[in-house]
């Protein structure tokens, strides 16, 4: 009985086992397109300069940092100093650059900006800094803050304005820089 049950196990096993081999004409090749040019997204011109902790740059028109070395001539008010104080009235985020995402930086930038009594950015200082283009993207939406002049007896003057840009990957888009 239990030979009869291996037999017609053996003799079902194979009937319905397959080689692995089928006759199948050969695949066709397909063909492989060709990669068209795709026009690169319009970002800011990299920056020569890598933002150091304690420096001062100047915001330039063509998207670059410069430093600045005349840190000591600067006449500027802090909060406490003024009648009415600046008002921000427009303040981007600034983005993730590809490495600092990929290797997975987070934390806070923290700048000291110059509000200057003509509605422009005198200099920004770096206070704390992030590798990786963190502190320069930062710097470049700083330059990028619109206001209202501080004022002290009824005159516009500069003040200086601490600023912070977390930087966070789970607030970060991975579809953008």
């Amino acid at each position: 009985m239990i030979r009869a049950l291996i037999l017609i196990f053996l003799v079902g096993a194979s009937a319905f086992a397959q080689s692995g081999r089928r006759n199948l004409p050969p695949p066709t090749p397909t063909p492989t397109p060709t990669p068209e040019a795709k026009p690169s997204p319009t970002l800011p011109p990299a920056s020569q300069v890598t933002a150091d902790k304690n420096e001062d740059y100047r915001c330039t028109d063509d998207g670059t940092l410069a430093h600045l070395l005349d840190r000591d001539q600067v006449t500027a008010y802090e909060v406490k100093e003024v009648d009415v104080k600046a008002e921000v009235t427009e303040r981007k985020l600034p983005g993730y650059t590809r490495e600092a995402r990929r290797v997975g930086v987070e934390g806070i930038v923290v700048l000291k900006v110059l509000l200057a009594s003509d509605g422009k950015i005198g200099r920004v200082r770096v206070v704390r800094r992030l590798p990786y283009g963190l502190t320069e993207n930062a710097i470049f939406v700083a330059c990028a803050i619109k206001f209202k002049p501080a004022m002290k007896a009824g005159q516009p003057v500069a003040q200086w304005l601490s600023v912070q840009y977390a930087f966070r990957l789970a607030d970060s888009s991975i579809f953008g820089p």
